[in-house]
């Protein structure tokens, strides 16, 4: 296996068009021709000859340093080492077939020593679908979450590095190109919803406000649609899914022991607290209709309020249920027969319906905190009572027809409910009702919000909830705890009987 390095001619015989090979009349010339560098190698698995070739050098100096490249890196495994032997050679023959360079023999030792991957030239956009590729054990919302990481940020912007080559600069680089992205989305927002407000106010009466009105909707047609922005929260989880999968090339030694995702300083993404809609912020968002906000919690009135207006609608126990025992709108869907114990007043979450783009799956609960046993109030089993005995009605109603799921709330015809449609009703619901908005998930919250207020413990809550931690709990609900310490701390004051208590008024004149 020491290789040879020949020099060929590609002149040919002007009259029969062969090659001259070394009857060349100017072989004679050291420096007519190219060079040929060929080295053996280990013979394929299937026992087939092969070698690493390489044409056109054009001195027997470089031809002679390329064959002690190719030596130097087939020496690199023991004698007794076969399977480095293969390694090897199979990078020999790659780099031969694809007419790339030989690789950094320091680079490669470094790979070969410590059992990583001999192919340097594995892009980051390569890694993430293989990474993709091996997390199929995730959870649907899970799996799509990262699939949606990878798709939308960060192939585009960092799926042609080589992931050897990845650098904290690079990343930098793409959270940067994000936030701009950002400021272009928000004043394209903006330009559009100022277009709409303007149409609005344009009377469709007469020709000349016609004709400004289409010009109007030809210059909504043609902005960009409304969109999201990629908040502190959504890049806080676009480094993490890159942080993980590197974690996996790194544990698979297909990359060094760096992880540049470990090193990207980014904005932290705060959790919006929940508020309640007090008598002062109802007050501010009549005005302005700006909600305090993106989390919002009625107030036990306020829910008493709801839940009598919607008192004869036809899946009230469910909203009953979400608003007491704080389920999760795909819990709530996917909630069975099967599950609930009347006799001992307790409900199991054991799987839930989540959307896959339009779709429904259905699925394991969020975590595994969220398969839980739920301890059910009378009134509530009452509900339930009821609700089957509308649902077995409505069964007898639609006969054969009638869509056998074991679900507790479905369509009429006993079909899955769809958890946007869901969504979608809440919300009429709430308008209709004239209360403060919220969304269905904040009436999970408005759940959490009544078992604090009514004292329960946190650990309790935070079990009822499906919560893997209290500390999820209580960073959540911090706003509202906060008014329960206040609500609790004037109480204590009560409990103390004083004969004469000081105003605030003699106090400050006393201060003077």
């Amino acid at each position: 296996m020491n290789g040879t390095i020949t020099r060929r001619c590609s002149c040919r015989d002007p009259q029969t068009g062969k090659n001259y090979g070394k009857s060349c009349p100017k072989f004679a010339n050291k420096r007519h021709g190219t060079w040929v560098v060929v080295q053996e190698l280990l013979p394929r698995q299937d026992g087939s000859r092969r070698r690493f070739r390489r044409y056109g050098l054009e001195t027997a100096t470089k031809a002679t340093e390329e064959l002690n490249k190719a030596r130097a890196l087939l020496a690199l495994p023991d004698g007794d080492d076969p399977v480095g032997q293969m390694a090897i050679s199979d990078l020999l023959e790659a780099c031969a077939k694809n007419k790339e360079p030989l690789p950094d023999y320091d680079e490669t030792r470094r790979r070969f020593a410590t059992g990583q991957s001999l192919n340097s030239k594995t892009t980051v956009g390569e890694w993430l679908d293989l990474w993709l590729a091996g997390r199929k054990r995730l959870r649907v919302t899970g799996l799509k979450r990262y699939e949606c990481d990878v798709r939308v940020h960060l192939k585009p912007h960092l799926g042609d590095i080589r992931l050897d080559k990845l650098r904290v600069h690079h990343l930098n680089k793409m959270f940067d190109a994000i936030n701009e992205t950002n400021i272009e989305i928000v004043e394209q927002n903006a330009q559009r919803r100022a277009a709409l407000d303007l149409l609005k106010t344009i009377p469709w009466k007469g020709a000349e406000n016609r004709a400004r009105r289409k010009a109007v909707q030809e210059s909504i047609d043609a902005m960009p649609p409304f969109r999201r922005v990629t908040g502190a929260s959504t890049q806080q989880h676009i480094k993490a899914t890159l942080r993980a999968a590197l974690n996996v090339a790194i544990a698979q030694q297909v990359m060094s022991n760096f992880n540049p995702a470990e090193h990207v300083e980014l904005e932290p993404g705060v959790k919006p607290k929940a508020l309640v809609w007090t008598d002062e912020r109802v007050a501010h968002w009549e005005a302005t209709g700006e909600k305090p906000s993106p989390v919002m919690v009625w107030t036990p009135e306020q829910t008493g309020r709801f839940l009598d207006f919607i008192a004869e609608d036809r899946l009230y126990c469910m909203w009953h249920l979400i608003a007491f025992r704080g389920l999760r709108r795909g819990e709530a869907c996917g909630l069975r027969w099967m599950d609930l114990d009347f006799t001992g007043e307790s409900l199991a979450v054991a799987t839930q319906l989540v959307q896959d783009g339009w779709e429904i799956i259905e699925g394991a609960p969020k975590t595994d905190s969220g398969i839980r046993l739920i301890a059910l109030d009378g009134e509530s089993v009452e509900y339930l009572r009821d609700h089957k005995r509308q649902q077995d009605k409505e069964r007898r109603e639609w006969g054969t027809a009638w869509k056998l799921t074991g679900r507790i709330f479905t369509q009429e015809d006993g079909s899955w409910l769809h958890p946007g449609k869901v969504s979608d009703l809440f919300e009429r619901l709430v308008t209709a009702a004239g209360l403060p908005p919220i969304r269905l998930h904040d009436l999970r919250h408005g759940a959490a919000t009544l078992m604090l207020a009514a004292g329960i413990d946190i650990k309790v809550v935070s079990d009822t909830l499906g919560h893997s931690d209290t500390r999820i709990t209580r960073d959540i609900y911090q706003a509202v705890l906060d008014d329960l310490a206040r609500a609790a701390a004037e109480a204590v004051v009560k409990l103390v009987p004083r004969a004469r208590r000081r105003s605030k008024g003699a106090s400050d004149e006393r201060t003077a």
